[in-house]
């Protein structure tokens, strides 16, 4: 779990997803269009992706991808940045954890 939490406090916005996951793909694409450039570690592709996504599930995430990190704080999978989009507040969100200016 500390590997997981240090590559999620790297940069302003790291993605945890699958190169398959359309779901993660979505959710990039949305935080892209507020104009922040998310870090993304496709699991698949890595050595240690399945460490990795035993580390998400323990976190809370179910399933695993994608996971979301902004501005150094686990915020949760697709329903919780899809809930913050439609409330309107994953933009201050962004704003306020560095990933985006205005």
């Amino acid at each position: 779990m500390d590997m997981v939490m240090k590559l999620g406090t790297e940069n302003p916005v790291v993605i945890f997803s699958k190169t398959n996951c359309r779901i993660s793909h979505a959710i990039s694409t949305l935080i892209r269009g507020f104009g922040a450039n998310p870090v993304i570690h496709e699991l698949d592709e890595l050595p240690n992706g399945h460490e990795i996504e035993k580390a998400l599930m323990a976190l809370g995430c179910n399933p695993s991808v994608p996971a979301v990190f902004i501005g150094k704080e686990f915020v949760g999978g697709s329903n919780e940045i899809m809930s913050l989009n439609i409330r309107g507040k994953l933009k201050p969100l962004l704003m306020k954890g560095n990933a985006i200016w205005i």
